[in-house]
């Protein structure tokens, strides 16, 4: 152990680790916070007696504990402004979602705005990816029965009901739940 004068720094740490943890768990309400301020503050405390004498040892140490443990609860109150702001951004999103469905009505999803933009998505697509669409959603008719009936593979089938997807999705943004309800196929 090394030692400064009289004491070590082990016996430094035996005399003032207690009181040391204490006083910081009493400010930072946290165990292993506390353990791992009065450590840090014993050794920061070791240290400056190394370097010169010091006369008065424990309003030092109050003060590094006070320092450490300001240093802590100010990185607890930063973690919690951001931890705050996340939760009313989450609260804020919900809030929305809540709102959305709320203001649906059912008997819109068959208003003609909805219709003509749907058609209007369905008759820029190219004429073998709209052919497989309809056969997929409208006809209920299996990959495999639409690659046979149009001579083309499975994966084809795959490719063009995705493209129509995608295609219907970016036009239909808006009304994107309500054309998952309908058009999304297992």
């Amino acid at each position: 152990m090394e030692k400064f004068g009289k004491t070590s720094f082990k016996d430094t740490y035996s005399q003032y680790y207690k009181k040391a943890f204490y006083f910081a768990k009493s400010y930072v309400h946290d165990d292993l916070a506390a353990e791992d301020i009065a450590a840090e503050s014993l050794i920061a405390l070791w240290e400056k007696m190394k370097e010169s004498q010091i006369d008065y040892e424990i309003p030092l140490l109050l003060t590094i504990l006070k320092n450490k443990s300001l240093d802590y609860l100010k990185h607890e109150a930063i973690k919690m402004t951001a931890y705050e702001a996340i939760s009313d951004w989450k609260r804020q999103e919900l809030s929305f979602r809540i709102s959305a469905l709320e203001e649906f009505i059912p008997d819109d999803i068959f208003s003609e705005e909805i219709t003509n933009i749907f058609r209007k998505a369905l008759s820029q697509l190219p004429e073998q990816t709209r052919k497989v669409f309809i056969m997929s959603r409208f006809q209920d008719k299996s990959n495999k029965n639409i690659a046979e009936e149009l001579n083309i593979s499975v994966k084809g089938v795959e490719y063009h009901i995705s493209k129509a997807l995608r295609s219907l999705k970016i036009s239909l943004k808006d009304y994107l739940p309500l054309l998952l309800f309908f058009i999304e196929h297992n």
